[in-house]
């Protein structure tokens, strides 16, 4: 299932120079810091609104701030429009050590304005006045949440965007991200970090900003009781024991942050140094997992049986990376910015897989291989050759974007993987994959610890809520030119991988 869902500070020790071994590590050394560059750029939002020659009644609110080894700052900023929010309005500045504006990033290159802003269609008490940027040109728009529950008894949450003069829907989409899961299998023996409370322990990661997990008893809402034992000894391996479902979400749940802040130098989803929290036993039978930004949290349910629970280590990673997605570029939900999305849970779901080095679950580029949901061993997607699960698309195309998000991603997993691996038939840790290119060309693979790294910083710098195939692609490759220098084969490499899936 997916997730759903702003200078100081001192530069790394060891700037990276073109060709190094370089990463997309924030230059901050402490969650502090970083909230210090967000007020400092908040602080200076009207002089940039300015030098970006925005309109009189156009503001910007700061949002993120990363800053490379180099001193260059890539600020995010959300935008406003006489005061009423612009959705697709966000961009980001890319400013040089010396303070020079580099560049920017747009959502959208449209002249932000309309004739009023004053909706001409009834509202609803709930309903909020905005602006749409989406797609097009900017219009007054209403935008509405409706909650409910989907047909399998995951929560939904439809956002629905309105155009305020016409009635006419300019979008719309389920904000509960899932990423259609089953029957969970375990990590093995593995260490937790746990708290002592009382006379026993509580299933709370004072070392992860405070995670706790809690066991929801097959309720939908609430939080339901925080995970206790007597002697500090969880779970028996089996979906007959209560306590293993938690075990395995808390499991993930740190692999997953410790995954961010050996790999990115992030602390946490929203990198504030606060964590997210877990909740299993979600309703009754219901073979799903999902991220809810509302909560910031994630939830598992049991599968059909209820004792596979779906809290596979690459599915805890996919959940958990869903809040990071609307943490940084927030892509919406939707077309080919939604399978970017669902790609990137993806993509760093399989990334923490890896890292965690578990024995029992070994790192592969299948997904959900652990769970069966498809009651005959396969796994839930394939990233070598996404066509595989008989939906996902392993190419480009202009109806890409037309496809359910979980199948539009295949595009995404399947340039990662080409990234990472290369083309052509290979063995990785006792799997075998055979992946094939659009242009029958051979892609050589620059490996996954230098493709992830690619793929964040332009996650993080360079994509924004609309970014599209063709803006990916531009994205990483501005990101490949930071990390590794605008000769790079580690630059070629990124081409060959978008020209092997039809992204030109």
């Amino acid at each position: 299932m997916v997730l759903v869902g702003m200078q100081t500070g001192t530069a790394n020790a060891h700037p990276n120079t073109p060709g190094d071994s370089a990463s997309a590590t924030p230059a901050f050394n402490s969650a502090s810091a970083r909230t210090a560059a967000i007020e400092s750029a908040q602080s200076d939002a009207s002089a940039t609104a300015s030098a970006l020659k925005l309109g009189a009644k156009e503001k910007l609110i700061a949002r993120d701030v990363i800053k490379d080894a180099d001193g260059t700052v890539h600020t995010r900023y959300e935008r406003t429009y006489a005061g009423l929010p612009v959705l697709g309005g966000d961009l980001v500045t890319h400013t040089a050590a010396n303070g020079r504006l580099k560049s920017v990033t747009k959502a959208t290159t449209a002249r932000i304005s309309v004739p009023s802003t004053t909706p001409k269609i009834k509202t609803a008490a709930s309903a909020r006045t905005v602006i749409w940027a989406g797609d097009g040109t900017p219009v007054l728009a209403l935008e509405s949440v409706k909650t409910g529950v989907q047909k399998d008894g995951t929560p939904s949450r439809k956002r629905v965007i309105t155009d305020a003069t016409t009635g006419k829907v300019l979008q719309s989409y389920e904000e509960i991200e899932t990423a259609g899961i089953g029957n969970s299998q375990y990590s093995g023996t593995v260490d937790l970090t746990t708290t002592a409370s009382g006379s026993g322990f509580e299933l709370t990661d004072g070392d992860r900003g405070g995670h706790k997990t809690y066991d929801l008893g097959q309720g939908t809402s609430g939080t339901g009781d925080l995970v206790t034992d007597d002697d500090d000894t969880w779970g028996d391996g089996t979906g007959d024991d209560r306590q293993t479902a938690a075990v395995d979400a808390h499991y993930g749940a740190a692999r997953a942050w410790d995954f961010y802040k050996s790999a990115f130098g992030r602390d946490g989803i929203a990198g504030d140094g606060k964590a997210a929290y877990s909740r299993v036993h979600y309703g009754d039978a219901y073979v799903n997992a999902f991220w809810d930004d509302s909560c910031f949290c994630m939830t598992y349910g049991d599968g059909a049986d209820n004792k596979s629970a779906l809290t596979a280590l690459d599915v805890a990673g996919h959940e958990m990376s869903h809040g990071l997605t609307s943490s940084t570029a927030n892509l919406d939900y939707a077309g080919e910015s939604g399978g970017l999305n669902e790609a990137t849970s993806d993509i760093l779901g399989t990334s923490v897989e890896f890292s965690a080095d578990n024995a029992t679950d070994v790192g592969d580029y299948l997904i959900g291989e652990k769970i069966d949901i498809n009651g005959d061993g396969s796994p839930l997607r394939y990233m070598d050759q996404p066509s595989k699960d008989g939906g996902s698309a392993d190419y480009w195309d202009s109806g890409v974007g037309d496809l359910d998000v979980h199948y539009s991603s295949g595009v995404a997993n399947h340039f990662f993987y080409l990234l990472a691996e290369g083309s052509g038939a290979k063995t990785i840790n006792g799997v075998d994959y055979d992946s094939p290119t659009a242009d029958g060309s051979t892609v050589t693979g620059i490996g996954r610890d230098k493709a992830v790294q690619i793929w964040y910083k332009a996650l993080s710098a360079y994509m924004t809520s609309t970014t599209d195939y063709a803006d990916a692609r531009t994205a990483t490759e501005k990101a490949a030119t930071d990390l590794y220098g605008a000769d790079s084969a580690e630059l070629k490499a990124v081409d060959a991988a978008w020209s092997g899936v039809n992204v030109k």
